[in-house]
């Protein structure tokens, strides 16, 4: 007997996990294209969210079993004037079907629109990595200055007045009262139930004496339970606070491209999406994160996204005037002590001779100094004067990488070695 199992187990909405995750699995090229086109179309800020995926419902159809008659059929249906018993007839040409989108408007008929899927933020983030040899980024982690946060730990014994929790003190008082006095209480009732006793016995110079023996420990026992301080000194409670490291939630990424004669459109696309991929892994561990862009040819300005990627200025190349204009904009805006700054250079390596060794400068005496961590992307296979100076830089500074890209498929490799999680003697 075929046994037929469903998951039904409910995920946000109401959508099914089972139908939900085999859907994306049977139709993941399309679903991957999709998302393609959606990250083409995008800026960085707009990355990381969800998504609209239309499928064309052809591409959606499945194969169903009918029951024909069976058997071989020799009979004509009635109003037919061209085909006798044993003619084989042809199939009909295609284009005709519904949702064809083709032909004149008319004032009747139906169609069938695409069918429209939507992608949460995690499962386009996921359909994103997929392909990037880097399925689990947000375990990745750049080093990081925690700061330390207090937080409540139970309490303690000793402390400062202002700390004291008095309805833990007094809750230990009662507890510690009744504790110590259970004794004398239980005895008290005991002489208190005898006492009765006696006093309901005839008067005797025997129950008189009697009598007193019973009121003087009554007497003694009241007292002892009186001398039970109310509260005590082990009484006292204070709320505890201890000091826990949290990381830093402000960063600014500083993206240095350039944007000379050199610098074609395709490098540009994987300068951009080198930015991308640096910009989705700083809001897994920033809560405040800033962006800064910088655009130079001969000359540097701070841009819009919009006019970094997709402005059409060029010229020659300085690349050092990108620099200098960084290392102005942390001096104004963003002090090393309040900010974690990171710097990104994607260039093809192209710059004026005399201007690589004064990058090497205001790397190691400007920027590096208060960076968490810098790292250059060469788009060009070709080492020029600047790759040897930036190599220079990186004999010395241990948190300045560089690294080649000169195809797509490669940038998520570099990205992963550039940005692996240090050790902790590192």
């Amino acid at each position: 007997m075929l046994q037929q199992i469903i998951d039904r187990r409910l995920a946000g909405k109401n959508k099914s996990i089972g139908n939900r995750e085999r859907f994306l699995r049977r139709h993941h090229a399309q679903v991957r294209e999709a998302v393609r086109r959606a990250v083409d179309g995008r800026g960085i800020r707009d990355m990381e969210r969800g998504e609209d995926i239309h499928i064309p419902r052809r591409d959606i159809s499945e194969p169903v079993f009918g029951h024909g008659p069976g058997g071989t059929r020799e009979m004509v249906h009635p109003g037919n004037q061209e085909y006798v018993a044993g003619d084989r007839i042809d199939r009909p040409k295609g284009g005709a079907g519904k949702g064809a989108g083709k032909g004149e408007a008319g004032d009747s008929g139906e169609g069938e629109d695409d069918f429209v899927f939507h992608l949460t933020k995690e499962e386009f983030m996921q359909i994103f990595f997929d392909d990037l040899a880097l399925p689990r980024m947000t375990q990745t982690q750049l080093a990081e200055t925690p700061e330390w946060k207090s937080h409540r730990a139970g309490f303690v014994s000793d402390g400062t007045p202002s700390n004291l929790s008095v309805l833990r003190s007094m809750r230990g008082a009662i507890g510690r009262r009744l504790a110590i006095g259970a004794g004398s209480r239980g005895e008290l009732r005991e002489l208190e139930e005898e006492l009765a006793l006696v006093l309901a016995q005839p008067l005797t110079a025997l129950r008189e004496a009697r009598r007193a023996d019973l009121e003087a420990r009554i007497d003694a026992l009241k007292t002892r339970l009186s001398r039970i301080p109310y509260l005590d000194p082990i009484d006292l409670r204070f709320r505890s606070r201890v000091k826990v490291p949290v990381p830093t939630t402000k960063a600014v990424m500083f993206c240095l491209m350039d944007v000379s004669g050199s610098m074609d459109e395709g490098r540009k696309e994987l300068s951009k999406r080198f930015f991308i991929l640096l910009y989705l892994f700083l809001t897994r561990h920033y809560d405040k994160i800033d962006l800064v862009f910088i655009r130079h040819h001969t000359q540097a300005q701070e841009v819009d996204e919009e006019n970094f990627f997709h402005a059409r200025e060029t010229g020659g190349t300085v690349v050092s005037s990108a620099l200098v204009l960084m290392d102005e904009i942390i001096k104004a805006r963003y002090s090393p002590t309040e900010w974690n700054i990171y710097g990104a250079q994607a260039s093809d390596g192209d710059n004026w001779h005399h201007d690589s060794g004064r990058c090497r400068e205001l790397l190691n005496d400007n920027l590096l100094p208060v960076c968490r961590y810098f790292a250059y992307v060469q788009v060009a296979e070709e080492e020029q004067n600047l790759w040897e100076e930036y190599s220079r830089v990186q004999e010395s500074q241990p948190h300045f990488a560089m690294r080649k890209v000169t195809q797509a498929s490669q940038i998520y490799p570099v990205f992963r070695e550039l940005f692996k999680k240090q050790s902790a003697a590192a």
